[in-house]
């Protein structure tokens, strides 16, 4: 029996929030949704929560701690998707890096880039889950798959944000769509590059 993945939606936004659940039962994931409000400063973590969807709308109003202070805080129980407006990405850097978080920027239609990053995380995580490797085995099989879900989790957000922020080139200046080109160029060609190293290892086990 495959283990339960737990999403909590943190949203301050009721129709914000309708809108993720309901793209959520249309994912090609099954997940049990808990839609949240606020985010409470003595609520206690840690029950059972597989992700955070943490929109920043739940935290709005708070002045003693930020969005950088809300994440640290959830990430020790759970990894969490940050959708925020795209000036407070660089709050998060640390937090980007260490792999347990990831931030879409809050513009454009930007619920679907949330929606694919999360699942991604689930299919992740049931992969390690159901194909980790035996006691007296060396994993080989899983590389190719674990590979692709690893770096294709933040090659996505990558390239969902350039292709947005793309979107609004009429707002932008000519050197920075450049830049936004050749960002969203490079992480086309690590993805191919991905799956091109995965099915090769495959390729190898098999033989």
């Amino acid at each position: 029996m495959k283990p339960e993945h737990r999403l909590e939606i943190i949203c301050g936004d009721a129709a914000l929030a309708r809108e993720y659940v309901r793209d959520f039962h249309r994912a090609a994931v099954s997940l049990r949704l808990r839609p949240v409000v606020r985010l409470a400063e003595d609520r206690q973590l840690g029950t059972g929560i597989s992700l955070f969807l943490l929109d920043q709308s739940g935290i709005e109003g708070r002045s003693k701690h930020g969005l950088k202070c809300a994440v640290e805080r959830l990430v020790k129980a759970a990894p969490v998707i940050v959708v925020a407006a795209p000036e407070r990405q660089s709050e998060l850097a640390a937090l980007l890096a260490s792999g347990k978080t990831d931030f879409v920027a809050r513009t454009g239609d930007f619920v679907p880039v949330a929606i694919g990053l999360i699942e991604r995380r689930i299919r992740l995580a049931r992969t390690v889950g159901e194909h980790s490797p035996e006691p007296n085995g060396d994993g080989r099989a899983d590389f190719g798959e674990i590979l692709r879900h690893e770096v294709n989790n933040p090659l996505t957000g990558i390239l969902g944000n350039a292709e947005m922020l793309l979107a609004r080139r009429d707002r932008l200046p000519a050197s920075a769509i450049e830049r936004l080109e050749t960002i969203a160029r490079l992480a086309v060609r690590l993805r191919e590059t991905v799956r091109r190293l995965s099915s090769a290892a495959e390729l190898r086990h098999a033989g």
